[in-house]
């Protein structure tokens, strides 16, 4: 395991011994204070744009819970009643599917949290683009291809290449902007 001194010998860092729910909270509590420290340097349009994306921030994370408490219960209700058959593709379809609007709800959560640390803009093409990509992954795996209109499963499969394609020149643009600003 990784860790850092304190500066005192043998002790490690706060940060690395504490668990992954205590970090975010240090996160958050952080991102919250240089809020503050900033706020009166900030324009009213800037301000606003603060006061939005913390209420985005806690809405999206009580939808995260909710829907992690949700799939827990699923989960369990299904091992417990033994309707759970991972040869079954309809359970396997669905399971997976919360799976994946968990992972959304939680890029997308993490993409407010940049524009709040001041690392980003509002607008993140990479981040949109990361996010509807996994959205139409998650339609993949919930499909039922047999049932799937062709030019339907023809269409996703043109906006997965379509998206592809934007991230990965957007990831390009981002390493040139890199390497020219070494």
């Amino acid at each position: 395991m990784d860790q850092r001194a304190t500066g005192r010998t043998g002790e490690t860092s706060p940060s690395r011994t504490r668990g992954p729910i205590a970090r975010h909270i240090t996160a958050a509590a952080e991102s919250l204070r240089e809020i503050r420290m900033a706020w009166p340097q900030l324009s009213i349009y800037e301000r606003f744009e603060e006061l939005v994306a913390i209420t985005l921030t806690a809405l999206i994370s009580l939808v995260v819970v909710a829907a992690v408490v949700n799939l827990c219960f699923r989960i369990i209700g299904l091992v417990l009643y033994e309707i759970f058959d991972p040869a079954e593709h309809t359970v396997f379809q669905a399971v997976f599917g919360m799976v994946f609007t968990v992972l959304i709800a939680l890029e997308f959560n993490h993409s407010i949290l940049s524009v709040l640390q001041r690392k980003k803009s509002i607008v993140q093409v990479r981040t949109v683009t990361l996010i509807a990509l996994l959205a139409l992954v998650r339609k993949f795996i919930i499909l039922d291809a047999s049932k799937t209109d062709p030019l339907t499963i023809l269409g996703l499969a043109a906006s997965v290449l379509a998206l592809g394609a934007v991230h990965w020149l957007v990831r390009d643009q981002d390493r040139k902007d890199v390497e020219a600003a070494a």
